[in-house]
C-alpha cells in the first residue's frame, strides 16, 4: 500500500510518498497553507489510493514536545475531519529540515524552500518505514507457573541475578559444596538455571541476527536507490520545460522526441485535434522510475495520473455543462494556471468564461508568451512586446477570438476544477499588481485605473 508523509509547517506542507513493498520514501513536493491544502491532500490520497498519513512530530533536543507539536496535533485532527477515512500516524523528528537542507546542498542543485520541506517529509517517512522494519523488541512471554514453592523460584532468580552482577570469580565453590548443593536443589531450579543460560545466549544470537538483517536491509535499500531516480513535473510547466528536465537526467534528444511522438492508449487523448501535442495532459507529480525506463514509460505514468484526475472529478461531464469539450476545458485551465495566483483560480476562470460567452478576445498575455516559445524561444526575432503581441499564431489570444489551439501548460487540480466550477462573480478584467495581489474590475476604465495604481512594473515586463 502507499503511505503519504507530511512535514507540517505554518506556511508550507512538505509531501513525500512511499510504497510499503519497496519501503523507499521519495519527496513529492509541497503544498501552500492557504486553505486549499485539504483539497490538495485529499487529491493526493485519491491518486495514490491511500488513507494513511505519517506526520512528523517535532520534539526539542531533550525529546519534549514543543508549541509546533501542538500545531501538528491540531493539524492532524483537522486532516481527519476533512478527509473521510484518513488515518494518521506520528513520527518523532528533530532538526529534520536542517538535515534536509544539508542533503540538498550536497546534491549541488538549485532548490527552493518548498524542496526542503519535501525532503524533510521524505526523511520523516523513511524513519517511519525503518521503525516498521525494526520494531522495538516485544517483552519475553511469561511462562506458566508450576506447582512448586513460588518463594523458592523467586529466591533462585534473585540469586542468579546477584551471581551475574558479582562476576564469575565469585561464583566458584568447592567441588564438594557444588555437588552437595546440586543434590538438594529441586530439578525445576536446575532447569531454570539452564534456561537462563540458554535465553541469555539466545538473546545474543538474536541481536546479532537482527544487526546483520538490518545491515542487509540498508545495503539493499541503497542498491535500490542507486537503480532508481525521481522525476517531477510541476504544475504550470510546459513540454519545453519537461524536455529540458529529461535531458538533464541523461536522455538524448532523439529518445525524448521519440517518447513525445509515441502513440498512447488513453481514451481522453482521442478528443485532441489532429497534430496536438501532450501539452496540458501531463499532470504534475513526482514519480520514481528505474534508470532503464524509457521516455514513453515515464510519460505514460504522468498520463495515467491525468486519467485518474479526469475520472475522479468528472471533468468531462462538468466541462460539458459549461459548453466545453474536455480538450477545451483543459486548454482554458492551462491559461488559468499561468494567470491566477493561488486561491484566485475560480475568479480568473469566471472572467475568461464570460469573455468567451460575449465573443470577446481572451486577451491573455501568457498565451502570447507560449506562442513565442514555440517559434522564437530565444527572442531573437520578437525583441519587444509590441512585435510579440502581434505574432501570427493560433495561440495568440490578443488578436484571435476564442480559445487558443491547445493548452499552454500542464494545469494543476485547482485550475482544472476552476473551469468546471468558476466563481459566482461578474468581473471582466483582472491584473496582477506589483505587490503580487490580484485586482478585478467590471469596466475597461476601472481596469486602466488599477493598472496605473498597482502595476507599473509587471504590466510592462517583457513577454
Amino acid at each position: 500500500m502507499k503511505i503519504i508523509g507530511l512535514d507540517v509547517g505554518t506556511k508550507r506542507i512538505g509531501v513525500a510518498r512511499a510504497d510499503s513493498s519497496t519501503r523507499i520514501a521519495v519527496p513529492v513536493g509541497f503544498i501552500p497553507v492557504d486553505g486549499s491544502e485539504w483539497a490538495e491532500l485529499e487529491e493526493i490520497a485519491a491518486l495514490n489510493n491511500t488513507n494513511l498519513f505519517v506526520l512528523g512530530m517535532p520534539r526539542s533536543n531533550e525529546g519534549n514536545e514543543t508549541q509546533q507539536s501542538l500545531y501538528v496535533r491540531n493539524f492532524a485532527k483537522t486532516l481527519v475531519g476533512n478527509i473521510p477515512g484518513a488515518k494518521v500516524r506520528f513520527q518523532d523528528e528533530s532538526l529534520t529540515s536542517v538535515e534536509a537542507e544539508r542533503r540538498l546542498k550536497a546534491r549541488k542543485k538549485n532548490y527552493m524552500k518548498g524542496d526542503i520541506d519535501a525532503e524533510a517529509a521524505a526523511i520523516i517517512l523513511q524513519d517511519f518505514l525503518e521503525d516498521l522494519k525494526n520494531p522495538a523488541p516485544a517483552p519475553m512471554p511469561v511462562a506458566e507457573e508450576e506447582e512448586d514453592d513460588p518463594n523458592l523460584i523467586q529466591d533462585t532468580i534473585e540469586t542468579a541475578k546477584a551471581m551475574t552482577k558479582k562476576g564469575t570469580n565469585k561464583l566458584k565453590m568447592s567441588s564438594k559444596k557444588t555437588k552437595h548443593k546440586i543434590k538438594k536443589l529441586p530439578i525445576f531450579i536446575v532447569g531454570a538455571i539452564v534456561v537462563l543460560g540458554l535465553v541469555g545466549g539466545g538473546l545474543f544470537i538474536k541481536r546479532e541476527m537482527d544487526r546483520r538483517a538490518y545491515e542487509e536491509y540498508v545495503a539493499k535499500m541503497a542498491a535500490q536507490k542507486a537503480e532508481v531516480f525521481n522525476f517531477t513535473i510541476r504544475p504550470g510547466e510546459t513540454i519545453f520545460d519537461i524536455k529540458k528536465n529529461l535531458k538533464a537526467e541523461g536522455y538524448t534528444d532523439a529518445e525524448i522526441e521519440e517518447g513525445f511522438n509515441a502513440d498512447y492508449n488513453f481514451d481522453f487523448l482521442n478528443e485532441r485535434p489532429a497534430g496536438a501535442t501532450l501539452e496540458g495532459y501531463l499532470f504534475g507529480e513526482t514519480y520514481e522510475f528505474y534508470k532503464t525506463a524509457t521516455v514513453k514509460e515515464i510519460l505514460t505514468k504522468f498520463l495515467t495520473g491525468m486519467e485518474a484526475v479526469i475520472k475522479n472529478n468528472n471533468l468531462v461531464g462538468k466541462y460539458t455543462d459549461r459548453g466545453l469539450t474536455l480538450h477545451e476545458g483543459i486548454t482554458l485551465a492551462s491559461i488559468v494556471q499561468k494567470e491566477a495566483l493561488a486561491g484566485e483560480e475560480a475568479t480568473i476562470a469566471q472572467i475568461f468564461l464570460s469573455r468567451l460567452e460575449y465573443g470577446w478576445r481572451l486577451g491573455s498575455d501568457v498565451t502570447v508568451t507560449y506562442a513565442l516559445d514555440v517559434v522564437d524561444p530565444d527572442r531573437t526575432t520578437y525583441q519587444d512586446n509590441a512585435a510579440a503581441l502581434s505574432i501570427n499564431s493560433c495561440y495568440n489570444t490578443r488578436i484571435n477570438t476564442g480559445l487558443p489551439c491547445g493548452p499552454i501548460s500542464n494545469p494543476n487540480l485547482a485550475s482544472l476544477l476552476a473551469v468546471a466550477e468558476p466563481s459566482d462573480t461578474a468581473y471582466l478584467y483582472f491584473l496582477t499588481g506589483d505587490d503580487h495581489m490580484m485586482y478585478y474590475s467590471y469596466t475597461e476604465a476601472e481596469h486602466n485605473q488599477n493598472a496605473a495604481l498597482h502595476c507599473q512594473n509587471l504590466c510592462n515586463a517583457s513577454l
